[in-house]
C-alpha cells in the first residue's frame, strides 16, 4: 500500500446540517470546503440522495466527488423513492451508478464512496433488512414537534473498491436495529475480505461509515481494528460514536480524528492509515 490513504466516513444526512436545515447544492458544495482542504484519497458517504426533492433535486454523489476532487465514485441506492413519515420507497436495483452513467431519472437514496486514486475493481453487497418496525424520534412535519414514530426497516447495502496498490476499501449504512446491525456488520466482513486483491492476503481492508453500534462494538464484532476512536454523534454534542473506519484482519498502522463539518448531523471521521 502506499505510504498513506487518508480514508473519511460521513453520514450527509440528505445535505442537511446539524440544525436540520436542508442545504441548497451551492451550499453543500460550500460546506465541503473544510473537508475538500483535507485532500482525502476515499470519501464514504451515507445517507446521500440522488433526484430527490427534498434536496432540490441534486446528485449528491457527483455533486460531492466534484466538491472533493474525486475523480471516481460509484453510489449504491438503498431504496429508490423517498424515506419519510410515509414508507414511499421499495428497494433499490442491485446496480451501482458512476460519472460516465446518465443521472438518476427517479429518487433514490443510499451510499457512496468516492476515490481519488486508481481502482481496479468496483463492488457491491445486499446487506438485507430486519424484519421490525423500528421506533424513531423525529420532528412531527405538521406541528414541528418532535415525536416518536416507527418506521420500517430499510434495506442496507455496501460498495467496495479495490484499488490499484492492492488495498480494498468499502463504505455502509446499517441498520439501526443492533441485532440487525451486528448480523449486517458480519456478512460485510465476510464479503470484504474475500474481494480478491493483486495484494493477495496482505491486502489492507477497510470498512468505514455509520455503522449504529457505539464504541468498541464494531471492533469486538468484526475482529477488526478501530482506526479513529471519538463520539461522532449528534454533531452538535456527540455522545456516542457511530461513525468507524475498521481494518480488517492484521491492524493497520492509522492515526485519526473526528471533524465537526458544516454539513450532516453526524461529525465525520478521518483516518490515516499506512
Amino acid at each position: 500500500m502506499s505510504p498513506r490513504l487518508r480514508v473519511v466516513s460521513l453520514n450527509l444526512a440528505s445535505g442537511r446540517g446539524a440544525d436540520g436545515r436542508p442545504r441548497s447544492p451551492e451550499e453543500l458544495a460550500r460546506s465541503l470546503e473544510p473537508l475538500a482542504a483535507l485532500a482525502p484519497d476515499v470519501v464514504c458517504l451515507q445517507e446521500v440522495d440522488a433526484a430527490q426533492p427534498r434536496s432540490s433535486g441534486a446528485d449528491q454523489p457527483a455533486l460531492v466527488a466534484a466538491a472533493l476532487g474525486a475523480g471516481d465514485w460509484r453510489s449504491a441506492a438503498a431504496v429508490s423513492g423517498t424515506p419519510g413519515l410515509v414508507a414511499e420507497w421499495v428497494p433499490a436495483p442491485p446496480v451501482l451508478r458512476g460519472p460516465s452513467d446518465p443521472a438518476a431519472a427517479s429518487p433514490e437514496y443510499g451510499v457512496a464512496l468516492l476515490v481519488r486514486r486508481p481502482v481496479l475493481s468496483w463492488h457491491r453487497l445486499e446487506l438485507g433488512t430486519g424484519r421490525g418496525r423500528l421506533p424513531l424520534r423525529v420532528a412531527d412535519p405538521r406541528t414541528g414537534r418532535a415525536a416518536w414514530w416507527f418506521f420500517a426497516d430499510e434495506p442496507r447495502v455496501a460498495v467496495a473498491a479495490v484499488l490499484e496498490d492492492g488495498t480494498v476499501v468499502a463504505a455502509t449504512h446499517l441498520s439501526f436495529a443492533p441485532v440487525t446491525a451486528v448480523r449486517q456488520l458480519r456478512r460485510a466482513r465476510d464479503w470484504l475480505v474475500g474481494l480478491p486483491s493483486p495484494a493477495g492476503r496482505s491486502a489492507v481492508r477497510l470498512l468505514a461509515g455509520d455503522l449504529n453500534l457505539p464504541g468498541g462494538l464494531p471492533a469486538r464484532v468484526s475482529g477488526g481494528h478501530l482506526a479513529v476512536r471519538g463520539p461522532s454523534f449528534p454533531a452538535q454534542a456527540p455522545r456516542l460514536q457511530l461513525d468507524h473506519v475498521l481494518s480488517l484482519g492484521a491492524p493497520a498502522a492509522a492515526s485519526g480524528q473526528v471533524l465537526d463539518l458544516p454539513v450532516g448531523d453526524h461529525r465525520a471521521v478521518l483516518a490515516d492509515v499506512g
